[in-house]
């Protein structure tokens, strides 16, 4: 993309996997596209790249993803986060279930669905005492052991211990009502269910494109979006041709050759064993 120094008071992150590739997009909160990096995974260094193609917002709003945590902290150390709801909310569902067996998962979950109704600073206090109130009702459950077969101790409510990490470590950041202040976006929907639903749509409709074809396609895709046609030819990215491999010459005597030799009777012989 152009690099154009505007500095956005709300920009959202998040990757989508192209194949073996992870596309890592950054967009503004009025739902333009900023920058984007091509990267194996979602690693510290691949997030890095992102945003040092930014310059820092006042909101970062993301889902969490691995590494994203200390690239911010290298990067946009100033700049405040946002941790989407909705991926909160999904990654509690996926540790209790949709209906969870004990009495403590069903209300922890149900404290993570009503992260929804939120909207002013009376809501989101009464929220951290329900959660804490939750902790010295349930709290012990998350710190029973068990001791298993091979011999060895493990939780035993280990995924209400790990529910319930979610919440209470990206609560103790503060990452979780960072919109009541600053007025960002909550969630990455304008990116999930936008961009990045676009790009799949995109190659559920070009099938049998290579790899880097399909990355070649949605780098346009990407970019025309934000400049016109008769301009994206200057930002678009030419890749160069790969050179040809070089050939090493083999060790040893020349098993075959391409030369000419007079022992093939190629020329004229003369002496009396040419004579008739």
């Amino acid at each position: 993309m152009p690099v154009t120094g505007e500095v956005h008071d709300a920009v959202l992150v998040d990757g989508i996997w192209i194949g073996s590739w992870c596309l890592l997009i950054a967009l503004s909160d009025t739902g333009h596209v900023i920058a984007w990096q091509w990267a194996a995974r979602e690693s510290t260094a691949a997030w890095e790249a992102l945003f040092t193609q930014v310059p820092p917002p006042e909101v970062v709003v993301t889902d969490g993803g691995s590494g994203i945590r200390s690239a911010l902290a290298n990067t946009w150390p100033d700049t405040a986060v946002q941790r989407c709801i909705f991926h909160l909310q999904m990654n509690v569902t996926r540790e209790l279930t949709r209906n969870p067996r004990l009495k403590a998962g069903r209300a922890l979950r149900q404290i993570a669905m009503t992260l929804s109704d939120i909207h002013d600073i009376d809501a989101a206090i009464a929220w951290r005492l329900t959660l804490e109130a939750w902790w010295q009702q349930f709290g012990h459950l998350t710190k029973e052991r068990t001791l298993y077969d091979n011999g060895h101790f493990g939780f035993t409510h280990l995924r209400l211990r790990k529910a319930w990490a979610i919440l209470h470590r990206a609560a103790e950041a503060g990452h979780v009502f960072t919109f009541l202040q600053h007025g960002n976006p909550r969630t990455t929907s304008p990116l999930e269910g936008g961009i990045n639903a676009q790009i799949r749509h995109l190659l559920r409709h070009h099938r049998g494109m290579t790899i880097e074809h399909r990355r070649r396609a949605i780098e346009w895709f990407l970019l025309l979006r934000e400049v016109p046609l008769d301009h994206a030819y200057q930002h678009a990215h030419t890749p160069q041709p790969a050179p040809p491999p070089k050939t090493e010459e083999p060790l040893g005597p020349e098993l075959y050759g391409t030369g000419l030799d007079a022992a093939e009777g190629l020329w004229h012989r003369s002496g009396w064993i040419g004579e008739h």
